[in-house]
């Protein structure tokens, strides 16, 4: 067992109802702010919002805007039933909004604010502002600051999206909309604001009996995307694919090798101060989850420990580098590139799209002139890298990693040569996915969490224990190019040296990345059966030594 969620109210999650005397204003301010600005100020239902929702939806013949107050909310999520809330009708709109001018007439705007505030869902099981603030700041409402009030304030239009545990970079941005909002209205001052943008918030779960916290929360999360009303009608059991033995070695592992390096042995070393990391194992034939570490501790937050790092986009290194050679290699491109193909591994200037110069330069700052690509890929090589990029083309490339996996790179306009040395934002999840089609003979797989859902009368809701062969993404020779270089270790001597950390005493391939500025350390390595990926850093982003 994983963890039991037990439910302690009607929704099937934590709630705890408090008086909006207890609720700071700041809270209050900042929910009327994104979500109804003229809350007290119509009768519960907003006539202009309303009727430029209708126009859309008109138009559309469906429910395509919103335009709901406060008050239609609390109405629909209080007095409609599962069925008629998923209606996406103009009836039920319509039906809404009598509702909500009925409880407008029948209740004061503070009490209808206090129930929208005790019965919204805010994500991971936190039903209310006072169990959200346990749930993500291991504190209660009362004590909740104005960026803290403005991060949950945007979390109950879309939580699954929004959630800072799982997506840090969205449930920001959302923030800062609050804020500005906020700020437009007159609830706070510009500079306050701004001082809310700046603020460092600290992530903390209260400790409670889970194992894998990480990992149920990611499978928490997709269930609450796909499974929504099963959730609340009786709950589900869900088996999932990890494997408890490897997942407990690599939470074991990672604590002991980052106390390691920040505690040397040897006087001569600095310590790293590193003190966040993430790992990832998958099968790279089924997908499968095994092990998902996102923090060496979930309830330590002076390192963020609940934000699941696995899930935290970041700039890989030279982790990407594979892909740029994998598409040189292709047979089917115009002039392409073997193992043997020789490249020049001296300075050399380049002319990006933008038309700015962008000189290369390798890690240690030593060029070796002629090398081999096999050389070159598995020392991690940056000049010939930039060189092979700059005769495949950025889109290429670039394609061919987004068709692994690594769909943020598809994703960013802005991607340049500097791409294959990591110059663009990734989820070591995603990696570990785009590695697989090197382990498997160039077929995509998705990640897979679950094996089996049943709902609580016994019925499968979902079984994902047959899996089909994915989209061949790379010719299966390129596959096994690729493979044979990261796992050569006479070819990996400028970079590692024989018999480095990378050698593990059987056939295994690897590839390592790092950032230039020494925020992030990336290794991905893989066997036929295994592929798993490791990132080391620091939650505030502070550069290690």
């Amino acid at each position: 067992l994983l963890y039991e969620i037990i439910a302690d109210t009607e929704h099937g999650g934590l709630n705890t109802a408090i008086a909006l005397d207890d609720i700071p204003q700041h809270c209050r301010d900042a929910v009327i702010a994104i979500e109804d600005a003229n809350f007290y100020r119509h009768p519960g239902v907003d006539i202009e919002g309303i009727a430029r929702a209708l126009w859309i939806n008109l138009q559309g013949g469906e429910v395509l805007a919103g335009g709901s107050t406060i008050t239609q909310q609390v109405a629909r999520n209080l007095l409609m039933d599962p069925q008629q809330r998923a209606d996406r009708t103009l009836i039920r709109k319509l039906r809404e909004a009598v509702l909500a001018l009925r409880l407008g007439s029948a209740y004061s705007k503070d009490d209808v604010l206090a129930l929208y505030l005790n019965q919204s869902y805010f994500g991971n099981l936190a039903y209310g502002i006072e169990a959200a603030a346990g749930a993500y700041f291991g504190k209660g409402a009362a004590d909740l600051s104005l960026a803290e009030c403005a991060l949950l304030a945007g979390l109950v239009q879309a939580p699954s999206a929004y959630d800072p545990l799982s997506n840090l970079e969205a449930a920001t941005a959302r923030q800062h909309i609050v804020l500005d909002r906020m700020a437009g209205l007159s609830h706070i001052s510009a500079d306050q604001a701004e001082a809310a943008k700046a603020e460092e918030l600290q992530f903390a779960s209260v400790p409670f009996p889970i194992e894998a916290p990480h990992f149920v929360m990611a499978v928490l999360k997709q269930l609450e995307r796909d499974y929504a009303e099963q959730l609340l009608q009786g709950g589900l059991e869900v088996t999932t694919t990890l494997d408890l033995d490897w997942q407990n070695a690599a939470e074991a592992n990672m604590r002991t090798q980052l106390y390691a390096i920040n505690h040397p042995v040897d006087p001569r070393r600095a310590p790293a101060e590193a003190h966040n990391a993430a790992l990832v194992s998958l099968d790279p034939y089924t997908g499968q989850v095994l092990a998902m570490v996102g923090s060496p501790d979930y309830f330590d937050e002076a390192i963020d420990g609940a934000v699941n790092a696995a899930l935290a986009p970041r700039q890989p290194g030279s982790a990407l580098k594979p892909f740029t050679y994998a598409a040189a290699f292709d047979p089917a491109s115009p002039d392409p590139y073997t193992a043997a193909t020789m490249l020049l591994d001296v300075e050399t200037p380049f002319v990006t799209r933008r038309m700015e110069s962008y000189t290369p330069a390798n890690y240690a700052l030593v060029e070796h002139g002629p090398v081999s690509a096999r050389e070159a890929l598995a020392s991690s090589l940056n000049i010939p890298a930039v060189v092979t990029l700059d005769h495949v083309g950025v889109p290429a490339m670039v394609q061919l990693a987004s068709s692994a996996g690594l769909t943020t790179l598809a994703e960013n306009p802005s991607l340049d040569l500097a791409v294959t040395l990591g110059g663009g934002e990734v989820r070591l999840l995603d990696l570990v996915q785009a590695y697989s089609i090197f382990a498997n003979g160039g077929r995509r797989v998705e990640p897979q969490m679950m094996l089996e859902v049943r709902d609580s009368a016994g019925n499968v809701l979902f079984d994902g224990r047959s899996t089909r062969p994915g989209e061949q993404v790379i010719d299966e020779r390129v596959a096994f190019l690729i493979t044979d270089i990261l796992s050569d270790d006479a070819a990996r001597l400028m970079g590692f040296g024989r018999n480095s950390a990378l050698n593990i005493g059987r056939p295994a391939a690897a590839k390592t990345g790092t950032t230039t500025d020494f925020r992030d350390n990336w290794i991905v390595g893989y066997t036929p059966n295994l592929v798993t990926g490791v990132w080391v850093g620091n939650a505030d982003n502070t550069p290690m030594v």
